[in-house]
């Protein structure tokens, strides 16, 4: 007879909160909390920081989190795994076998390594959202494979009490210990594809229990400010029950969750992830109690032959700036300020960018009538060198002297723009590795 698996989501990007994963620690009498913490460029810039210093990469709020739950999590018996590692899982590692020596504690860490394909990949690789070859945008900063459950079901089996990862595909990191502790075969499409969909569902934590969700009277949300994240009781079937603590503020609801199925899926029919291509449209949502919402009926068919890769890389540099209006004229001084910096900026840089903050920034046009009592503008271009995009800031920082009248808290910013764009490499190219630490 099994006992439930449980599995809580205790992070949804990389700079989320800490207090709600330390609460499901707590309270959520949890197997596993999963740490996700990679977006897409997050990765190419842990890259850059690993370029300057070796042992740096991982992600920056890796330590602090560390630091706040490894006793618990060590007390409460819940198993870690994280793809904080980022660029440097190994670095990562080290540093957590450090921290658990300066607590006196002690805990085994596996790594989990494979996922940077930077050396096996080059210029021929075509590239998935414009056609073009890899060598139309260099300089190449970085290049990691969306590994699979496959990567990590062997570091599950080193009893390890933390798992941290490079780039993992995110619903992997959830479905993995649920492979993992039922046993399933990977190739049960029909029960990979519905805990592909726990995965999902769990992997934005404070999504699916209403933080993104919220729209004042529309869909009014009570107590954000103590935002409760989400875990899932899972049984053997893969059929499972998507909750949260009691005593937190947010609410999970079949509105929270069919948003959440359906966050950044293109075709319910065809999710496609490195385990399986996931069927979501058959999946069957039930409240069966307050803050839970029972999930079955998903369904899945074979994984494909190849691994996507996210690809970053040196697209320029960002200059901005930014001044501000206020007053029965805020709107006519805000026009004039982006005339005067259309007019002297668009010929060097025929793509800039100018906004109203307020008026038009979102939308690209005023909408009715609204006039506000005071504007910010916001002037922008992609430059081909720091200098260039310098100009940018400096043109509105002028506007304090050289008009309209009355502008204020002038802002000027330059910073190197990672691209994003991904291409696919075969399966048979990536070379897994796990090490175990302490």
């Amino acid at each position: 007879m099994f006992i439930l698996l449980r599995i809580g989501s205790g992070a949804g990007f990389a700079g989320d909160r800490i207090e709600p994963a330390k609460a499901l620690v707590e309270e959520g009498n949890l197997d596993y909390l999963i740490l996700e913490g990679l977006a897409e460029r997050t990765i190419a810039l842990s890259q850059k920081q690993k370029q300057i210093n070796p042992s740096h990469g991982y992600n920056e709020y890796l330590e602090e989190r560390i630091r706040i739950l490894l006793p618990i999590l060590l007390k409460k018996n819940v198993r870690l795994i994280t793809n904080m590692g980022a660029a440097n899982p190994t670095g990562a590692a080290k540093k957590i076998i450090e921290i658990a020596k300066e607590m006196n504690l002690t805990c085994k860490v596996a790594t989990v390594t494979g996922d940077d394909v930077l050396g096996k990949i080059n210029g021929n690789y075509k590239v998935f959202e414009s056609g073009k070859r890899l060598r139309d945008y260099e300089p190449v900063i970085s290049a990691n494979a969306y590994l699979g459950i496959d990567s990590l079901l062997p570091a599950l089996e080193t009893e390890a009490d933390i798992i941290v990862t490079g780039r993992v595909a995110d619903p992997s990191l959830f479905l993995a210990p649920i492979v993992h502790h039922y046993g399933w075969n990977l190739e049960d499409y029909e029960l990979i594809g519905q805990g592909t969909l726990i995965g999902h569902l769990l992997e934005c934590a404070g999504q699916i229990t209403g933080g993104y969700f919220a729209d004042p009277g529309r869909k009014d949300v009570q107590g954000l400010e103590n935002l409760g994240f989400p875990y899932a009781v899972i049984e053997p079937n893969g059929n499972a029950t998507i909750t949260k603590l009691d005593n937190t503020g947010g609410t999970i609801c079949l509105q929270t969750v069919k948003e959440q199925l359906l966050y950044e899926v293109h075709d319910p029919e065809n999710y496609i992830t490195p385990d399986c291509i996931a069927n979501f449209s058959t999946a069957k949502l039930e409240e069966v109690g307050k803050d839970q919402v029972r999930v079955s009926g998903a369904s899945g068919k074979r994984k494909p032959d190849t691994f996507k890769v996210s690809v970053g890389y040196h697209a320029g540099f960002l200059g901005e700036g930014e001044i501000s209006f206020a007053g029965i004229s805020a709107l006519e001084r805000g026009e004039l300020a982006q005339d005067i910096l259309e007019k002297r900026l668009l010929k060097s840089f025929p793509d800039l960018k100018t906004d109203l903050i307020g008026v038009s920034s979102l939308h690209h046009g005023q909408i009715g009538n609204y006039r506000p009592y005071e504007v910010r503008v916001r002037v922008a271009a992609l430059c081909g060198t720091v200098e260039e995009a310098k100009t940018i800031g400096h043109e509105v920082e002028a506007l304090y002297t050289n008009g309209p009248a009355a502008g204020g808290g002038a802002r000027k910013r330059v910073e190197e723009v990672i691209g994003i764009v991904s291409t696919f490499i075969n399966r048979e190219e990536i070379t897994v590795n796990t090490e175990i630490w302490g």
